[in-house]
């Protein structure tokens, strides 16, 4: 675990982070951990769940809905509407 907190949050893909992040929630819900560190490893998952949610809203931007027509048959793609 120590490894993983020199890492740049900001570097990290969303598969690392999300790994990362359930590490840090198991760790926390033993209760084995001591309060000084629960306090810095609650911290960083804080930064990595604004990473994984920053990923996923990237993402969404990037996604496209198909378009039908009339009769349901698709007729292409158009961007997906981001608000």
């Amino acid at each position: 675990m120590a490894e993983n907190t020199q890492v740049d949050v900001s570097r990290l893909t969303f598969e690392h982070a999300i790994e990362e992040l359930e590490t840090i929630v198991k760790r926390l819900e033993d209760g084995k951990v001591p309060l000084e560190e629960s306090v810095t490893i609650y911290e960083r998952g804080e930064a990595l769940k604004r990473r994984c949610e920053e990923l996923l809203r990237q993402a969404e931007a990037r996604v496209d809905k198909i378009t039908t027509d009339a009769s349901g048959q698709a007729t292409g793609t158009a961007p997906l509407d981001v608000q």
